[in-house]
């Protein structure tokens, strides 16, 4: 569905991708793992056309996107939700929803994907006239997945979804990527420092080290490479 190739991205002199290469097929959950600094956001950020290649291809679903603005790659199917959530804090829920759905024209589609949200995270339809920046850390998190399924996307890509967030809420925001996945058949890109939750819901797995891909595999077998438990297992 996703085929990355010989990616590079640079910021000045500063070289944050060094020519990496994926492939991600239709409806997997893969995982990026890698600590600070080492491309993970970079990468999405590539993906979805906030900042533009040096070298390198990358095509979805055989189209050739490198090129493309970010709103062309979202009406394509391909949804970002950025590491920090980034909601609009001045804005009530229902409205950043709104905003998720700017490239939709059905209304009734719109609705319906507006129940879907609400059946995956409840609390929402709680506080659907609450400005989102009194939202708590979690509530925000799953506005900010809420706000990128209004778009109807074929691919989502994740940052780092547990960053910031109360512990009891990580288990329960997973949960729901997983059934994102499962339910609406929605191939899932996930970035995240948590390696031990990354890598109990994926099924492939890319280690990320500085701007270069180090290891790459099914995560029931990166679970068990030693180098990989030292880094990021606790041993």
């Amino acid at each position: 569905m996703l085929s990355v190739t010989d990616l590079s991205v640079s910021y000045g002199a500063i070289n944050a991708l060094g020519g990496i290469s994926f492939d991600i097929p239709q409806g997997a959950i893969v995982t990026l793992i890698g600590s600070n600094g080492a491309g993970k956001t970079t990468t999405l950020r590539a993906l979805s056309g906030l900042v533009r290649p040096c070298a390198g291809t990358i095509r979805f679903c055989g189209e050739d996107i490198t090129r493309l603005p970010p709103h062309q790659i979202v009406a394509r199917g391909l949804s970002h939700v950025p590491e920090g959530r980034l909601v609009f804090a001045n804005l009530s829920v229902a409205e950043n929803l709104e905003m998720g759905a700017y490239l939709q024209k059905d209304k009734t589609r719109i609705a319906a994907m507006r129940e879907t949200v609400f059946t995956l995270f409840p609390r929402l339809k709680e506080r659907l006239k609450q400005t989102a920046g009194t939202l708590s850390g979690g509530e925000q998190q799953m506005l900010a997945i809420g706000r990128a399924l209004m778009s109807h996307p074929k691919f989502l890509m994740l940052d780092e979804p547990s960053l910031g967030i109360a512990p009891r809420l990580v288990t329960s925001i997973f949960e729901r990527i997983v059934e994102i996945n499962r339910t609406q058949g929605i191939t899932i890109l996930l970035v995240e420092q948590n390696a031990h939750l990354a890598l109990e819901i994926a099924t492939e797995a890319y280690v990320l080290e500085t701007g270069r891909i180090s290891l790459a595999g099914p995560c029931e077998t990166l679970r068990e490479n030693p180098l990989l438990k030292a880094a990021y297992l606790g041993g």
